[in-house]
Parts: C-alpha cells; sequence; structure tokens
C-alpha cells in the first residue's frame, strides 16, 4: 500500500525516459482544478508552438522567424536553405575543433591553442560560460574564459590571469558586430596581443551574422575562421547554435550528444497531453503560483557546483523573454517573472531561512542530481558521503519549505551529462515559450534593452561636447550644463567619471555638486 505523499508524488512526477529527467511537482500545491481551469490556454499555447516551429513570424517587431528549436531538429526548419546551414554549421564547428585539438591549427609561433576567451555579452556570454563550467574538468581539450562586460577592471583581471596569450584563442560572439560590449573587450584583447608581440587576427575567431561589420573585418584581417548567427536565433536562445557548440567542442564536449539531448526533451515537451508534458506542466505551475502576473519569483536552487550559474543563465532566459510592458494587442500588463538563486547546499547558509520563514513571494525550482561523482566514493562518517549529505539537505529543505506551505517542483537528471544538461535547458526554454503564450506576451523581442542602449548613446554623445567645453578656468557642473544647453544632472555624473580617469581634467573640491569645480590641465 502506497502512503498518501508517495501516492501524491506518482500522481504528480512526469518522466522524459531518455535521457533520463523527471519533474516532480508533489510539492507544487498544483491540483487537477487547476489543470482543467488552465487547460484552454495551455492547449492554445501548444498551438501556437507549433506555429514557431513551423516557421511563423513569431517576432513582428522585427519581422522574423524564431528557429531555435530548429538548431536541434534541422528537419524541422520551413526550408531547405536553413536546414542546410544548420547541418553545414554542425560540421564546420566539429571540424574545426578537431584540426585545432590534434594541432593542425595553431598560434603562429607553432604553440597549440590551450584555452578560449570568449568576448560576448548576455546570452553570447551566458551560454558559452554555463557550458564551461558545467564541463570543466582537468580532462578538458580546452579551458573556457569569458570576457562579458565593458568593466576596464573586469577586463584586467581576466587577462592578468591568462598571462601569456600565445595559447589563447579568442571567439568573438556579436551577431551584428556593433554590440558596444563585445567590440570594446576585442579591442581590450587585441591591444593586449599587440603588448605580447602578437598577431591578434591569427588568434581570433568570429561568431557573427552575414555580412556583419565583424564578418567583413574577419574576412579583411584574416581571421582563423568565421561562423554564423542567424537572425531567427536570439541570443538568450543561442546555446544550441555556433555561440556555444564551438566553445564546448573546443573544450571537448560532445556536442552531438547536447543536441540529441535538447531534441528529445523538444519531443517530449509538444506532447499535446499536459500530464505527459513536462514543459505544459511547468508553465501551469508558474501560472498558479504567480497568478498569470508574475505575483512570486521564481527561486532556481541546483544542487550542484557545477549548476552555479545555472540562475544566472535562467535569469536571462526568462526576465528577457517574459519582461514585457505591453501585451500582443498594445495593452499595458507589465508582465515578468523575478529569478534568483543560489546553489544546494551553500544557500542552507545564505538565504533559505527567510524562504521557510519569511516572505511568502516566491517558489521554489530545486534541480537534483543523482549521481555524485566519476571517481569513487569516500565515506564522511560510516556508509555516509558527502554527496549524501548534499540530496539529504536538498530533500530535507524541500520538506522545510512544505511544511510551512512554500512550494516547489524538483526537477532530477540521472547524471550531469550533454544529453541530460540539454535536456534541462531545452525544458526552460519551452516552458518559458509556452508560459508566454498563456499570458499573451511576446516572448521574443526585447525592447526595454534597445530602450537602454538609445539611453546611453545619448549619455556617450554628451561625453565629447563636455570635454570639448572645459578650459583651463574652474567650472561647477552647473556652469559647464549652462554652456551646453544641458542639464546639470546629465553633465555631473559624467564628470566625475571623467575626472576620476583621465589625468587631462581635474575636478577639485569632490565634497558636492554644486562647489566642485572641474578644469583642463
Amino acid at each position: 500500500m502506497t502512503s498518501p505523499r508517495f501516492q501524491t508524488y506518482l500522481d504528480w512526477r512526469c518522466q522524459l525516459e531518455d535521457p533520463p529527467v523527471e519533474l516532480d511537482l508533489s510539492h507544487s500545491g498544483l491540483t487537477d482544478q487547476h489543470l482543467a481551469d488552465l487547460g484552454p490556454a495551455i492547449e492554445s499555447a501548444l498551438d501556437a508552438m507549433q506555429q514557431i516551429e513551423d516557421g511563423a513570424i513569431a517576432n513582428a517587431d522585427e519581422n522574423r522567424m524564431v528557429g531555435h528549436y530548429w538548431l536541434r531538429a534541422p528537419g524541422l526548419a520551413p526550408d531547405e536553405a536553413i536546414q542546410d546551414a544548420i547541418v553545414a554549421a554542425y560540421g564546420s564547428v566539429e571540424v574545426f575543433a578537431r584540426r585545432v585539438h590534434a594541432g593542425e591549427i595553431g598560434s603562429p609561433g607553432g604553440e597549440p591553442f590551450k584555452r578560449v576567451l570568449v568576448c560576448g555579452i548576455g546570452g553570447s556570454a551566458l551560454g558559452p560560460m554555463l557550458l564551461g563550467d558545467v564541463f570543466a574538468g582537468s580532462d578538458c581539450a580546452m579551458t573556457v574564459h569569458v570576457l562579458d562586460n565593458t568593466d576596464p577592471d573586469g577586463i584586467d583581471r581576466t587577462l592578468a590571469s591568462l598571462g601569456d596569450l600565445r595559447d589563447v584563442m579568442v571567439l568573438v560572439i556579436s551577431k551584428s558586430g556593433g554590440t558596444p560590449e563585445t567590440r570594446n573587450a576585442t579591442i581590450e584583447v587585441q591591444h593586449a596581443c599587440t603588448a605580447q608581440g602578437l598577431d591578434f587576427a591569427k588568434h581570433a575567431v568570429a561568431i557573427t551574422g552575414e555580412g556583419s561589420a565583424l564578418a567583413n573585418r574577419a574576412e579583411d584581417e584574416g581571421w582563423l575562421a568565421t561562423f554564423p548567427m542567424w537572425d531567427w536565433v536570439g541570443g538568450r536562445t543561442s546555446m544550441f547554435s555556433a555561440v556555444g557548440l564551438l566553445p564546448a567542442a573546443l573544450q571537448g564536449v560532445d556536442v552531438r550528444a547536447l543536441l540529441a539531448g535538447a531534441a528529445a526533451m523538444d519531443r517530449q515537451t509538444r506532447e499535446s497531453s499536459i500530464r505527459q508534458n513536462p514543459a505544459a506542466l511547468l508553465a501551469a505551475y508558474w501560472h498558479v503560483e504567480g497568478g498569470g502576473v508574475g505575483a512570486k519569483d521564481m527561486v532556481v536552487l541546483p544542487y550542484k557546483d557545477r549548476l552555479l550559474l545555472l540562475s544566472r543563465y535562467l535569469q536571462q532566459l526568462v526576465m528577457e523573454s517574459l519582461g514585457k510592458r505591453e501585451d500582443r494587442q498594445g495593452a499595458v500588463v507589465h508582465q515578468g517573472l523575478s529569478v534568483y538563486g543560489n546553489k544546494g547546499s551553500t544557500d542552507q547558509h545564505a538565504f533559505v531561512q527567510q524562504l521557510r520563514d519569511g516572505l511568502a513571494n516566491f517558489f521554489t525550482v530545486f534541480v537534483r542530481v543523482l549521481k555524485d561523482r566519476a571517481g569513487e566514493a569516500v565515506f564522511v562518517e560510516p556508509g555516509v558521503t558527502s554527496g549524501d549529505y548534499l540530496d539529504g539537505f536538498l530533500l530535507g529543505t524541500r520538506g522545510a519549505l512544505h511544511e510551512n506551505n512554500r512550494t516547489s517542483a524538483t526537477v532530477t537528471l540521472q547524471s550531469l551529462d550533454e544529453r541530460s544538461f540539454a535536456a534541462l535547458i531545452a525544458l526552460f526554454e519551452r516552458a518559458v515559450g509556452l508560459y508566454a503564450e498563456m499570458i499573451n506576451i511576446n516572448a521574443y523581442h526585447q525592447p526595454g534593452v534597445q530602450a537602454g542602449k538609445a539611453a546611453a548613446g545619448v549619455v556617450l554623445a554628451l561625453q565629447p561636447r563636455i570635454i570639448a567645453s572645459l578650459t583651463t578656468e574652474p567650472a561647477t557642473a552647473v556652469e559647464i550644463a549652462a554652456s551646453l544647453g544641458a542639464d546639470p544632472a546629465d553633465v555631473w555624473p559624467v564628470l566625475c567619471h571623467l575626472a576620476a580617469n583621465r589625468d587631462d581634467i581635474h575636478g577639485r573640491a569632490l565634497n558636492g555638486p554644486l562647489s566642485t569645480t572641474f578644469r583642463r590641465v
């Protein structure tokens, strides 16, 4: 006879057989009535997802299709040209990686490439970072390092940690080639190469759109290779394109296994029966917990050190996709789903106290990996390993939250191999797509990001005017702003930054915006 709790588990588990990935909603509070109420919305969402996979224009803002699902099943792409391009890209990635590993492609000095430095931002960095962390190890063919910001101090730290760049291959990832953060990081790396007497072009690889400024530069300068980015793949869903596959292949990851794992989850999440569709169930859980308006945050807690970056990766995937001001009809809805997280059992000593006893403004997604390690077990107590403790902390934390009416879902992987990891990512990608359809928003554009870039452009355009206005005579921010016809609120922070970083600009008496003066030295 089964217990009531075990029967609830049996009733609310959904299993992908190969690779073995389980979604356990026994602690979620979902009911049959919830699924009945949401059934029509989920069915409509599944239909919409099918149209997307069939090649419908999914991003009306840019009049483009959304085809990241084709990356792991090229035969689904709506025309042969796209199918052929995907297959060709796979082959190019694998051949290039093999040639690098064999030493056929190396640095001009004859050094084999041993390290990879990725210059990217957002999805063009988070995917390689997560893959690099998950599959890092002493047996890796190459190690992966990432510059994902335009912070000079951060760039200096990464370059200092790399030291001699002779064995470093640089992957520059930008669809347009004009992304400021990536461009800046590339210039900084080129400067470091030049300082070491190295020819940057002989270390550089581009992953970019056809005909982009970056593609043209790579061709003109004779970079090692160029790999494609397509306008129908967004950055936050680009892991299974060359963006993620190339650094992974260079690292020694089995990219065909990645693609197979993602494809397997895609097949399962097309299932019309909600009970057999883990992405539909996960989207339903999000909807019930947040009332369909994102009223609660999602806390992602993977109990595996290698998955530390998963919550960061999902932050972008979920929040950039779902955080929208307007619905598809233009009505102001301010939708979204906030994501944060840590890793177990570190979370036990960080914020689980609040999760159990504090604000009930969240729900939790645990990620559990059954296989502890590749080597032999080490017993820390008679018959007990460190991994037993880790799994016990997960199960205990989940139970403690449930006792206080804090709900959770648990995704369990048999092991953290390529197929299982890719299936995990594909599960969340599909859940995001379905949930977006359920709440009637476009998951595939990001007008807020573009607005932020435009606003930054205004500030950067003001800076040269401020510099040109400075003379040897001291002047306050208010006076300088008046001479430019600008707002002191915009001029003051630019002046502070300039004075802190340029030897030829001096700010005196830095004790407040009204009394501080600035001048050219």
